[in-house]
């Protein structure tokens, strides 16, 4: 399987404390009739930290059930790897396509460290993993180096790249093996990262404008890049205003005005503040969304 395209980090909507599996119905039919081209659920959108395994195990059978015809890749990934092979094992027979493993986090790994670490997750799956480098999360960059040396780990199909070094994410394209996906981490760097080559990205943004997304990244996919860039433009405002707050307080926030589920967070994050709604709902209607 090469990833390819728009994926949404999917956003796990609450109530009164509680997962709001019906809501969370909704944002995953909205995707799917976006033309959303891949879902991530169980991710950092999804406050996954803070999800018990029975809720993991409910939101990635829904999110199957309601997008039969496209990959799934869920997030498993965690600083310990017999804890990452745990996460692996409960979720496996929910019917993932590849999973999500992001660099090991407070412990400070070196370069071979997460070498090793990625060698041992994939050794113990049947399927894909997408390496997630973003050292803004785990205070560790996973170099180009190293990147380059997990692609060509059996079973390594991607990288989700959110270290926001655009120099570093070219030479990773450029240096590839063949059929290994390159992918933003960053929304406001999906146009950048294809126009150099890489497949598309892994979207906050998308859970609250799937359509534009998945329209700026066709356009880039098919070489459009003068269209690609008019879009890309006109999402700026919203790239910015989904990380005012730490993600996804602002992306549940315009969530919660489009209709879709309630602005609700688990501690220890908390609900956008008055200013972050008051952004969103003029972005909202100026994206006519």
């Amino acid at each position: 399987m090469r990833l390819t395209g728009c994926g949404t980090a999917l956003a796990t909507p609450f109530r009164n404390g509680k997962v709001d599996f019906e809501a969370y119905r909704r944002l995953v039919k909205r995707q799917v009739d976006a033309g959303i081209h891949f879902l991530v659920p169980l991710g950092s959108t999804a406050e996954t930290p803070c999800l018990e395994d029975d809720e993991k195990v409910e939101l990635l059978r829904i999110t199957r059930e309601l997008c039969p015809d496209r990959p799934v890749v869920a997030g498993v990934g965690t600083n310990s790897p017999a804890a990452t092979i745990r996460n692996i094992r409960l979720l496996e027979g929910c019917g993932p396509d590849a999973w999500l493993v992001v660099v090991p986090y407070y412990n400070k790994p070196t370069q071979q460290g997460i070498f090793e670490y990625f060698t041992a997750i994939t050794a113990s799956t049947d399927k894909g993993i997408v390496a997630y480098n973003v050292p803004g999360r785990t205070g560790t960059n996973m170099t180009a180096e190293t990147a380059l040396r997990v692609a060509g780990i059996p079973g390594v199909i991607a990288v989700k790249e959110a270290s926001g070094n655009l120099a570093q994410i070219e030479r990773i394209v450029k240096e590839r093996p063949g059929g290994f996906s390159v992918l933003s981490g960053n929304d406001d760097q999906t146009f950048p990262v294809m126009e150099f080559g890489g497949e598309g990205v892994i979207s906050v943004v998308s859970n609250v404008a799937p359509g534009l997304m998945v329209e700026m990244v066709e356009a880039a996919a098919a070489g459009d890049f003068g269209k690609a860039r008019e879009l890309d433009a006109r999402l700026a405002p919203l790239y910015d205003a989904c990380f005012v707050e730490s993600n996804p307080i602002p992306a549940k926030a315009a969530l919660s005005i489009l209709g879709y589920c309630e602005p609700d967070m688990r501690l220890p994050l908390t609900t956008a503040v008055p200013s972050t709604f008051d952004t969103m709902r003029g972005i909202i209607e100026d994206l006519g969304i």
